[in-house]
């Protein structure tokens, strides 16, 4: 049986889809019923209703060891999408403790319960920083801890060191570092946000890149390796770099309203960061736009796929064309 951590978010719902396709016999942890909910929501969406009935749901925590000791009976694979997406620096602590001490327990049963494989997906947040000769960040990168991270990159950064703890003490692991992972159905959280604001009105565009993937292409990729006689490597999953500007202005045409108009340039997103800092300690307001996220919303630092191309013979599904898919749905 595989066991599926993190399977009421974008990815770990989509997984649920891709192996109960494939005949899998699936558990996956909750923490709470309305999250089931989003997941069963996505099964009706893509009219496969019925193999939502197939998982075996049970309630735990990754930061819950008893519920752990339930979840993980029988269980043979696991893959481990749970984790804190936020970027508010006062959640700090409990990013930190839900990424890296969480993905500590799940190894640590893994390794009690003799586990055959772990699945991590982790982020390109965390990989690593260019160095002055450097054009274009591989799975290969270092890290550079002399530079700035914004939280949520170090504590995915330190799950996977915890990763690689489990690989040395003998269990098969392999990795994944995803760019911005699109897909329906959540579009109340990570990425599906932005799909929303669009729709709402969002005026502004910085001209910073990154790499971008569809929900599709990551749980292909996480099955293939699963399957694969793989493990002990990580791969970045992304199907293209594209501008901020750009990717905003296909899902506006998308969605068929107005294109984000003004050009927010690095001054002006410092100055909203430096202004949102006030607000939010005086007001308590969760902050979005920290030094961090404000420095790499123009950052443009490439990314490479060529590595998960070449083992697994994949092709990326087309960022723009998916944009379209998906906004239908």
């Amino acid at each position: 049986m595989v066991l599926v951590t993190g399977g009421t978010g974008l990815v770990g719902a989509h997984l649920l889809i891709h192996l109960t396709e494939k005949g899998e016999q699936v558990r996956a942890i909750y923490r709470n019923l309305d999250n089931i909910q989003k997941t069963k929501s996505l099964f009706s969406l893509y009219k496969k209703a019925s193999l939502f009935e197939l998982i075996e749901w049970t309630q735990a925590d990754i930061l819950d060891i008893p519920s752990l000791e339930n979840a993980f009976q029988g269980i043979d694979k696991v893959y481990h999408c749970a984790a804190m997406i936020s970027f508010d620096p006062k959640d700090e602590n409990l990013v930190r403790k839900t990424n890296i001490e969480g993905t500590a327990n799940i190894v640590n049963f893994c390794l009690n319960y003799n586990i055959q494989k772990l699945c991590h997906v982790s982020s390109i947040a965390a990989l690593g920083d260019l160095a002055a000769h450097e054009s274009i960040i591989t799975e290969e990168t270092e890290w550079n801890p002399e530079k700035l991270h914004s939280d949520y990159a170090i504590s995915k950064y330190g799950a996977e060191m915890e990763i690689w703890r489990g690989q040395q003490e003998g269990l098969k692991v392999v990795i994944v570092n995803p760019g911005v992972i699109i897909g329906p159905g959540f579009w109340n959280q990570g990425s599906g946000e932005i799909f929303a604001k669009v729709k709402k009105g969002l005026p502004f565009y910085t001209k910073g890149s990154t790499g971008f993937t569809a929900v599709i292409d990551v749980v292909n990729i996480l099955y293939q390796l699963m399957e694969s006689d793989i493990h002990g490597e990580r791969y970045t999953l992304i199907s293209q770099n594209i501008l901020f500007q750009d990717f905003l202005f296909a899902v506006a045409d998308a969605l068929k309203v107005r294109r984000p108009k003004y050009h927010a340039t690095p001054l002006i997103i410092n100055s909203l960061s430096n202004l949102e800092w006030i607000t939010s300690n005086l007001f308590g307001k969760k902050r979005q736009l920290s030094k961090a996220t404000a420095r790499s919303s123009y950052s443009t630092d490439l990314y490479s796929n060529e590595k998960t191309k070449n083992a697994l013979n994949f092709t990326f599904t087309d960022v723009y064309d998916y944009i379209k898919e998906i906004v239908i749905l």
